[in-house]
Protein backbone atom coordinates (compact mmCIF):
# COMPACT_ATOMS: atom_id res chain seq x y z
CA UNK A 1 0.00 0.00 0.00
CA UNK A 2 1.23 3.80 -0.59
CA UNK A 3 2.00 5.47 2.92
CA UNK A 4 3.97 7.78 4.73
CA UNK A 5 7.35 6.18 6.44
CA UNK A 6 10.30 7.31 7.79
CA UNK A 7 13.51 7.39 5.66
CA UNK A 8 17.36 7.27 7.12
CA UNK A 9 20.11 8.66 5.72
CA UNK A 10 22.67 6.39 6.48
CA UNK A 11 25.62 8.81 5.25
CA UNK A 12 24.21 11.40 8.18
CA UNK A 13 23.92 8.63 10.92
CA UNK A 14 26.55 9.10 13.36
CA UNK A 15 25.28 6.01 15.28
CA UNK A 16 24.27 7.52 18.55
CA UNK A 17 21.01 5.13 19.00
CA UNK A 18 18.81 7.72 19.92
CA UNK A 19 15.94 7.09 17.20
CA UNK A 20 15.93 3.86 18.14
CA UNK A 21 15.35 4.56 21.70
CA UNK A 22 12.61 7.08 20.60
CA UNK A 23 10.85 4.14 18.50
CA UNK A 24 8.14 2.97 20.66
CA UNK A 25 7.10 0.41 17.73
CA UNK A 26 10.84 -1.43 17.45
CA UNK A 27 10.65 -0.54 13.87
CA UNK A 28 14.39 0.36 14.15
CA UNK A 29 17.18 -1.04 14.84
CA UNK A 30 21.34 -0.41 15.18
CA UNK A 31 23.45 -2.68 12.89
CA UNK A 32 26.70 -2.10 12.28
CA UNK A 33 26.77 1.26 14.14
CA UNK A 34 24.21 2.61 11.44
CA UNK A 35 20.41 2.99 12.35
CA UNK A 36 18.45 0.84 10.22
CA UNK A 37 14.22 0.70 9.86
CA UNK A 38 14.54 -3.81 9.74
CA UNK A 39 10.56 -3.47 10.07
CA UNK A 40 8.26 -1.32 7.76
CA UNK A 41 5.17 -2.99 8.78
CA UNK A 42 6.21 -2.11 12.52
CA UNK A 43 6.56 2.05 11.57
CA UNK A 44 3.06 4.05 12.10
CA UNK A 45 4.73 6.98 10.13
CA UNK A 46 4.08 8.99 12.83
CA UNK A 47 7.96 10.04 13.27
CA UNK A 48 8.40 9.92 17.00
CA UNK A 49 12.61 9.35 16.10
CA UNK A 50 12.87 12.68 14.23
CA UNK A 51 13.27 15.04 17.33
CA UNK A 52 15.50 12.25 18.43
CA UNK A 53 18.08 12.48 16.06
CA UNK A 54 20.58 15.29 16.31
CA UNK A 55 22.20 14.43 12.76
CA UNK A 56 18.98 15.48 10.82
CA UNK A 57 19.28 12.12 9.42
CA UNK A 58 15.53 10.84 9.47
CA UNK A 59 12.91 12.41 7.21
CA UNK A 60 9.35 10.89 5.72
CA UNK A 61 8.46 9.58 2.60
CA UNK A 62 5.15 8.33 0.72
CA UNK A 63 5.85 5.39 -1.09
CA UNK A 64 4.77 1.45 -1.23
CA UNK A 65 5.28 -0.47 1.81
CA UNK A 66 3.62 -2.86 4.13
CA UNK A 67 0.56 -1.52 5.80
CA UNK A 68 1.15 -0.76 9.42
CA UNK A 69 0.93 -3.93 11.92
CA UNK A 70 -0.47 -2.77 14.95
CA UNK A 71 -0.83 -6.24 16.20
CA UNK A 72 2.38 -7.83 15.28
CA UNK A 73 3.99 -4.48 17.38
CA UNK A 74 1.68 -5.26 20.38
CA UNK A 75 2.71 -8.69 20.32
CA UNK A 76 6.67 -8.02 19.64
CA UNK A 77 6.09 -5.39 23.38
CA UNK A 78 4.58 -7.84 25.14
CA UNK A 79 7.40 -10.47 24.47
CA UNK A 80 9.32 -7.88 25.33
CA UNK A 81 8.30 -6.99 28.37
CA UNK A 82 8.53 -10.76 29.62
CA UNK A 83 12.12 -10.69 29.41
CA UNK A 84 14.15 -10.62 32.45
CA UNK A 85 16.60 -8.32 31.16
CA UNK A 86 15.35 -6.37 27.90
CA UNK A 87 18.01 -4.19 25.96
CA UNK A 88 21.61 -4.92 27.98
CA UNK A 89 22.70 -1.20 27.09
CA UNK A 90 19.69 0.25 29.56
CA UNK A 91 19.64 -3.30 32.12
CA UNK A 92 20.71 -1.25 35.54
CA UNK A 93 22.91 -3.73 37.78
CA UNK A 94 26.02 -3.18 40.05
CA UNK A 95 29.41 -4.35 39.01
CA UNK A 96 31.52 -6.61 41.10
CA UNK A 97 34.43 -4.20 40.28
CA UNK A 98 37.31 -3.89 42.98
CA UNK A 99 36.70 -0.52 44.80
CA UNK A 100 34.46 -1.82 43.13
CA UNK A 101 36.06 -4.59 43.81
CA UNK A 102 37.85 -7.11 41.89
CA UNK A 103 38.80 -7.05 37.98
CA UNK A 104 39.84 -9.57 35.35
CA UNK A 105 42.11 -6.74 33.88
CA UNK A 106 45.62 -6.48 35.10
CA UNK A 107 44.26 -2.43 35.96
CA UNK A 108 41.31 -2.44 37.67
CA UNK A 109 38.28 -1.23 36.99
CA UNK A 110 36.75 1.27 39.01
CA UNK A 111 33.26 0.83 37.50
CA UNK A 112 30.59 0.17 39.89
CA UNK A 113 27.14 0.09 38.02
CA UNK A 114 25.94 -0.24 34.34
CA UNK A 115 24.71 1.42 32.51
CA UNK A 116 26.38 5.17 32.73
CA UNK A 117 25.51 6.91 29.66
CA UNK A 118 23.39 10.05 31.47
CA UNK A 119 20.67 9.25 28.75
CA UNK A 120 20.13 5.32 29.19
CA UNK A 121 20.38 5.43 33.93
CA UNK A 122 17.20 5.03 35.50
CA UNK A 123 16.24 7.50 37.33
CA UNK A 124 16.20 5.22 40.89
CA UNK A 125 18.18 2.28 41.31
CA UNK A 126 19.65 0.61 44.48
CA UNK A 127 23.23 1.97 44.15
CA UNK A 128 22.42 6.03 44.12
CA UNK A 129 21.71 5.58 47.76
CA UNK A 130 24.28 6.35 49.70
CA UNK A 131 26.88 7.33 46.72
CA UNK A 132 28.52 9.87 45.39
CA UNK A 133 28.26 10.81 42.00
CA UNK A 134 30.79 11.26 39.40
CA UNK A 135 29.50 13.37 36.71
CA UNK A 136 32.14 13.58 33.48
CA UNK A 137 31.72 14.66 30.19
CA UNK A 138 32.62 11.70 27.46
CA UNK A 139 36.26 13.28 26.78
CA UNK A 140 37.35 13.38 29.94
CA UNK A 141 37.97 9.13 30.60
CA UNK A 142 40.17 9.67 27.35
CA UNK A 143 42.41 13.11 27.98
CA UNK A 144 43.12 11.43 31.47
CA UNK A 145 45.03 8.69 31.79
CA UNK A 146 44.62 7.36 35.27
CA UNK A 147 40.82 8.45 35.24
CA UNK A 148 39.73 5.68 36.92
CA UNK A 149 41.54 5.43 39.81
CA UNK A 150 41.96 9.15 40.92
CA UNK A 151 37.53 9.96 39.85
CA UNK A 152 35.48 6.87 39.56
CA UNK A 153 36.65 5.21 42.79
CA UNK A 154 34.26 4.85 45.15
CA UNK A 155 31.55 6.60 42.88
CA UNK A 156 28.82 6.08 40.71
CA UNK A 157 29.26 7.53 37.21
CA UNK A 158 27.35 9.26 35.29
CA UNK A 159 28.42 10.53 31.72
CA UNK A 160 27.50 12.21 29.17
CA UNK A 161 27.91 15.02 26.11
CA UNK A 162 25.48 17.58 25.69
CA UNK A 163 26.52 18.76 22.52
CA UNK A 164 26.66 15.56 21.08
CA UNK A 165 23.49 14.61 22.86
CA UNK A 166 22.13 17.54 21.92
CA UNK A 167 20.01 17.59 25.08
CA UNK A 168 19.85 19.64 28.20
CA UNK A 169 20.59 16.65 31.32
CA UNK A 170 19.12 19.57 33.99
CA UNK A 171 15.54 17.44 34.63
CA UNK A 172 16.87 14.15 34.81
CA UNK A 173 19.85 15.15 36.80
CA UNK A 174 17.63 17.13 39.18
CA UNK A 175 15.58 14.48 39.34
CA UNK A 176 18.26 11.59 40.17
CA UNK A 177 19.62 13.67 42.99
CA UNK A 178 16.34 14.84 44.65
CA UNK A 179 15.09 11.59 44.95
CA UNK A 180 17.68 9.69 46.40
CA UNK A 181 20.50 9.84 49.08
CA UNK A 182 22.88 11.08 47.53
CA UNK A 183 26.37 12.50 49.52
CA UNK A 184 28.06 14.32 47.35
CA UNK A 185 28.90 15.58 43.52
CA UNK A 186 31.92 15.93 41.69
CA UNK A 187 31.86 17.43 38.11
CA UNK A 188 34.75 16.13 35.65
CA UNK A 189 34.86 18.13 32.43
CA UNK A 190 36.84 19.00 29.59
CA UNK A 191 38.81 22.54 29.27
CA UNK A 192 36.88 23.24 25.75
CA UNK A 193 33.52 25.70 26.20
CA UNK A 194 31.20 23.33 25.09
CA UNK A 195 31.67 21.52 28.28
CA UNK A 196 30.40 24.19 30.27
CA UNK A 197 27.05 22.80 29.39
CA UNK A 198 27.26 19.90 31.37
CA UNK A 199 28.58 21.95 34.22
CA UNK A 200 25.72 24.15 33.94
CA UNK A 201 23.18 21.65 34.25
CA UNK A 202 24.24 19.95 37.11
CA UNK A 203 24.58 22.90 39.08
CA UNK A 204 21.39 23.35 37.86
CA UNK A 205 20.03 20.18 39.35
CA UNK A 206 21.56 20.90 42.48
CA UNK A 207 20.12 24.17 43.07
CA UNK A 208 16.47 22.97 41.23
CA UNK A 209 16.96 19.59 44.04
CA UNK A 210 16.16 21.60 47.27
CA UNK A 211 18.82 19.87 48.74
CA UNK A 212 22.55 20.95 50.11
CA UNK A 213 24.90 18.74 48.76
CA UNK A 214 28.67 19.10 48.56
CA UNK A 215 29.90 20.02 44.84
CA UNK A 216 32.99 20.48 43.39
CA UNK A 217 34.15 20.75 39.81
CA UNK A 218 37.39 19.38 38.00
CA UNK A 219 38.36 20.73 34.81
CA UNK A 220 40.76 18.63 32.41
CA UNK A 221 43.00 19.92 29.38
CA UNK A 222 43.03 18.74 26.13
CA UNK A 223 46.61 16.89 26.81
CA UNK A 224 45.53 15.65 30.55
CA UNK A 225 46.37 18.02 32.75
CA UNK A 226 44.20 19.14 35.54
CA UNK A 227 43.28 22.74 36.16
CA UNK A 228 40.85 23.94 38.80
Amino acid sequence: MLRKIIKINEEKCNGCSACANACHEGAIEMINGKAVLTREDYCDGLGDCLPACPMDAISFEVRETKPYNEAAVKESKKQKSTLPCGCPSVHAKVLNNAECNLSVSKVPSRLCQWPCQIKLLPENAPYFEGSNLLIAADCTAFAYGNFHEDFMKNHITLIGCPKLDNIDYTEKLTRIIATNDIKSVKIVRMEVPCCTGLENAVKRALQSSGKFIPWQVIIITTDGKIIT
